[in-house]
């Protein structure tokens, strides 16, 4: 994996496999070839669930996942988005219509899903919004798509995947720190920082030779 440098939107490029990806500082993927956007982890429909469970979240915090979905939609103009599992957080609630609602506007769009863990819904809910979906894994070019990332991976491919929510801690001056999303670059396999709002973070341990880059302030900046 090579890095190509700092782009006027803040992200970051790198290049995996002679194929040049985009970091955007919303946390996806832009497969700038194959113009296929790569998102994990937007667990639309957690901020609902967790309010019928009385836990007090602001309701504005669905909007700002939405609003940033529709960012990513109008700066790349993809022509496929692919969500690496956890779409939808846990069964049917009115946030998924709304979801639904952004798939029909982009009508151009391919949206596809890898199914993950907290991926319930029945097929129907997924037909009704034109949601193609990927059971277990989906190849795309060198790249092995999946929810969870693979403990073995096959020769030639290079693994993306989400599950993890990865996250570094940085430490200033002091007894000051943070901790922040990444995105994770291994040998053979990158890791996705979680879309939606409120999924919560766990922390990594960078092996040698290992690549973070950090979501921070709108910009991604190598770790």
């Amino acid at each position: 994996m090579t890095i190509c440098g700092l782009l006027n939107r803040s992200g970051m490029e790198v290049e995996i496999l002679d194929e040049v990806i985009e970091l955007m500082p919303q946390k996806a993927m832009w497969l700038k070839n194959r113009n296929t956007v790569l998102l994990a982890d937007l667990h639309f429909g957690k901020i609902n669930h967790f309010r019928k469970s009385g836990i007090p979240v602001p309701p504005k915090a669905n909007d700002k996942n939405t609003d940033l979905l529709i960012s990513i939609l109008q700066t790349t103009k993809a022509e496929r988005v692919i969500f690496l599992g956890d779409l939808f957080h846990s069964h049917y609630n009115e946030e998924w219509e709304v979801l639904g609602r952004v798939c029909r506007h982009f009508a151009s769009c391919s949206f596809e899903l890898v199914l993950g863990n907290h991926d319930i819904l029945s097929a129907l809910q997924y037909e009704r919004h034109n949601l193609l979906v990927h059971v277990n894994e989906y190849q795309l070019g060198n790249f092995l798509l999946t929810h969870e990332p693979l403990e073995t991976i096959p020769q030639g491919v290079y693994n993306l995947s989400g599950h993890i929510h990865p996250a570094v801690q940085l430490r200033g001056t002091g007894r000051q720190s943070v901790t922040l999303p990444c995105f994770y670059f291994g040998k053979q396999q990158g890791i996705l920082p979680a879309f939606g709002s409120f999924t919560g973070t766990a922390r990594i341990k960078p092996k040698k030779d290992d690549r973070i880059f950090v979501i921070a302030e709108n910009k991604v900046i190598a770790y």
